[in-house]
């Protein structure tokens, strides 16, 4: 019973942390529990449409100048998170599996005259997701991908590339698991 009360409380705060950044507006969101909402000041947009759904341990961080827009009827699981330092925008009916994760940026890096990786320095590329588009568990989306309409990607997948409409992509294990037996067999 007293989960329960915390967890309502938790919720209404959280509800409450966004309506009062200007920028963000959402209708109908759905919170789990210890999920983290980091909002910068000077974010461009934040839009959440209507009936979108957050399971629990969700952590979204959107940084200054960065926009990211999610459609309706939208569903993430447990543990997942985006990382918007630019722009990332995911379509209606789309849902993510458990620990789905979405960088639009990677560090940046130098390889001459020596190699050196700059911590606060990055480059950036938006992401864009279609509707009815389904990432299963522990899916990774990197910087500059768009994902069209209507697209699987399978569990585990790390998504470096565009992928069209109406696809489906998934791990090939079985192609995996000839190679390796085809090394071993001599």
């Amino acid at each position: 019973m007293l989960y329960e009360i915390l967890a309502k409380i938790q919720r209404r705060n959280q509800i409450s942390n966004l309506k009062k950044h200007p920028n963000v507006s959402f209708s109908e969101i759905r919170l789990g529990i210890n999920n983290h909402f980091i909002f910068h000041k000077n974010i461009k947009k934040i839009t959440i449409g209507r009936g979108a759904s957050f399971r629990n341990y969700v952590h979204i961080l959107v940084e200054n100048n960065a926009t990211l827009e999610i459609g309706n009827q939208f569903f993430m699981n447990n543990f997942c998170s985006i990382n918007c330092l630019e722009n990332i925008s995911i379509g209606d009916h789309t849902l993510f599996g458990e620990n789905v994760k979405l960088y639009d940026h990677n560090h940046a890096y130098q390889t001459q005259p020596d190699f050196k990786l700059f911590h606060s320095e990055f480059t950036k590329a938006p992401i864009r997701i279609g509707s009815n588009c389904w990432l299963g568990s522990n899916v990774t989306v990197l910087k500059g991908v768009t994902i069209g309409d209507n697209c699987i990607i399978g569990a585990g997948c790390v998504i470096y590339k565009d992928v069209p409409p109406n696809t489906i992509l998934v791990n090939n294990q079985e192609l995996a698991n000839r190679q390796i037996k085809q090394d071993f067999a001599g």
